[in-house]
């Protein structure tokens, strides 16, 4: 038997402004995921300490899947506030950081600037260029690195002490994390389960 053709999909190229616009809302979209802050800085009874090293592991794939924005915010909190004493460097690089948030991470449409269509490696050059050259002029790299790690540090250790029991996961979550298996129609052996009405 003949196997089909492989699709080929074409894009249609929209203008760069079009582009960052659309990279924006799916910015947007993402930060509406965050999980909510009082729900991240529970109540004293929701803290305690992991009973062994595999169950601390547990706790913080789970912790780390469920509150992941509100860890990358916590990081880049402690970034900004370890760059206060250099205020051009903060403006600068949180310049870059939003161009690599717009340009890279949260675009699905080809970026074209004057009628050209630039690649992806392209972009990701450019901007790793305009990165490097950002930290050696403003030269800030001793104070944001330890501003990540103390980030780093604060995000590991909610996640090792925050007990993940009764934290609600939504069902994508949930199969993504392992914790359930995806629905399948095809079930292996034995009859249908029909619940009672």
């Amino acid at each position: 038997m003949a196997s089909a053709a492989a699709a080929t999909y074409t894009t249609i190229p929209i203008s760069g402004i079009d582009v960052i616009y659309r990279s924006t809302q799916n910015l947007s979209a993402s930060l509406s995921r965050c999980r909510p802050w009082p729900e991240f800085l529970a109540t004293v009874s929701a803290l305690d300490l992991p009973p062994s090293l595999s169950a601390a592991s547990l706790r913080l794939r789970r912790n780390a899947a469920y509150f992941s924005l509100n860890y990358a915010i916590i990081v880049t909190a402690c970034a900004a506030v370890s760059l206060i004493t250099t205020p051009v460097a903060l403006i600068l690089l949180g310049f870059l950081l939003f161009l690599w948030l717009i340009l890279h991470f949260f675009r699905e449409d080809p970026l074209l600037v004057w009628g050209r269509h630039v690649s992806d490696w392209a972009v990701i050059a450019g901007l790793a260029v305009l990165s490097i050259l950002a930290l050696w002029i403003t030269g800030p790299l001793h104070n944001l690195s330890i501003g990540i790690i103390v980030g780093l540090l604060i995000s590991v250790v909610h996640g090792v002490l925050r007990n993940p029991e009764g934290l609600f996961l939504d069902e994508n979550d949930a199969v993504s994390t392992g914790l359930i298996a995806p629905h399948s129609t095809a079930r292996s052996g034995g009859a249908p389960f029909t619940p009672p009405l």
